[in-house]
């Protein structure tokens, strides 16, 4: 074997196995919240819920990529599912947001990707529902795509991503373990002044409150004061917003994503999206005035499924009580705080654009931090 080659797969090597080093922050024994997780603390514990990633990590220039989530692996145009939107700070673009608000349903994929890229994923959608059996007479198509402006380390005006991007993440899309970091629409994210990326965390609540699940997944690219379930780990590292010793914005956005399997109509889905700001405040989030933060909640219970035809007109569903969301609203605030967090602690060390590089959260400072706050099991 030549000698350069040896070198490459040694490099190789080392990469996967720092990569490997970087565990989820639940993995470390630190625990945020009062309620349990889901079987892999993820968006995918809730039925259904399918993720996929395209990655691009091409030269010095391209950091880029795409997230797909699907509510369920059925045709959701023509089983829409009841959802909701909200807007923390509306420096962004979500397209296809207004229906969403207006009909109180989502009928395609949600794509997370580049700001300037917003554009290709929708026709991209708009090709992969069309293309669907039975959707052989649709003429108009919703496409919900969200993003966060990844420019730093990527040649953002390149607009890398295309149309087959996007359709291979949504093709790719499984339930199961998703990942984190370094990945899809979070390849060349920045937050809190470290790597950001993709995180996604889940929580499960007691029988007595109904045992239903809330998923959600993050696409982290902003700033402020980082808390780590409330250590000031911002302030300690001496990395934050309005530091005079450093020039570090908190511009940027944040994409959120809530799922759950409980009979909530759009109405209380809005309520529970509105939830997801607070646990992103709990991690030292202040949705500045250049971040698009949007939250996008949907339900995949299959007795609230919105047929596109039917032969009535009416549709009678059970649905939750006011009285008995409090529950459902904590469990959001939970798995959004960590989410975050996990985008963080799983997220790498990146050099991309102009030779810019952006450091990882310096994982044993920060659990150095965390055990002298005794925020740690």
């Amino acid at each position: 074997m030549r000698p350069t080659l040896i070198l490459i797969l040694l490099v190789m090597m080392y990469a996967q196995a720092k990569g490997q080093d970087r565990k989820r922050v639940q993995d470390y024994g630190v625990t945020i919240g009062v309620l349990p997780t889901g079987k892999y603390n993820a968006i995918t514990d809730v039925a259904g819920v399918q993720v996929g990633h395209t990655t691009l990590i091409e030269g010095d220039q391209i950091r880029t990529g795409v997230t797909a989530i699907l509510p369920h692996e059925g045709n959701i145009f023509q089983e829409k599912v009841p959802a909701a939107i909200f807007v923390g700070n509306g420096f962004g673009k979500l397209a296809g947001s207004t229906q969403v608000q207006e009909l109180g349903n989502l009928e395609s994929p949600i794509i997370l990707t580049s700001t300037l890229s917003v554009g290709t994923a929708m026709n991209a959608v708009v090709d992969y529902t069309l293309r669907q059996p039975g959707n052989e007479q649709v003429q108009s198509v919703n496409a919900v795509v969200g993003e966060t402006n990844d420019g730093y380390l990527n040649d953002i005006r390149g607009r890398h991503v295309r149309e087959e991007h996007v359709l291979q993440a949504i093709q790719q899309a499984k339930e199961g373990p998703v990942q984190e970091g370094n990945v899809g629409a979070g390849t060349g994210t920045v937050c809190f002044g470290f790597k950001g990326g993709i995180g996604t965390s889940s929580r499960k609540l007691p029988e007595s409150a109904g045992g239903y699940t809330v998923g959600v997944l993050v696409q982290t690219n902003f700033g402020g004061v980082l808390q780590v379930n409330g250590v000031p780990v911002g302030e300690e590292l001496d990395q934050y917003f309005m530091n005079q010793q450093i020039k570090d914005s908190a511009d940027g956005s944040c994409m959120i994503v809530v799922a759950t399997d409980a009979l909530v109509d759009a109405r209380n889905l809005e309520r529970m999206a509105s939830r997801a700001m607070l646990g992103l405040a709990k991690t030292g989030g202040i949705a500045s005035n250049g971040s698009g933060d949007y939250v996008i909640a949907f339900s995949t219970n299959p007795e609230l499924r919105i047929p596109y035809t039917s032969g009535s007109k009416t549709q009678a569903v059970p649905i939750l009580r006011n009285d008995d969301m409090s529950p459902l609203f904590m469990a959001v605030i939970e798995a959004t705080e960590e989410a975050i967090i996990n985008s963080l602690f799983k997220a790498e060390t990146m050099t991309g654009k102009d030779g810019r590089q952006v450091e990882a959260l310096p994982l044993n400072k920060v659990l150095k931090l965390l055990k002298k706050h005794h925020a740690i099991n």
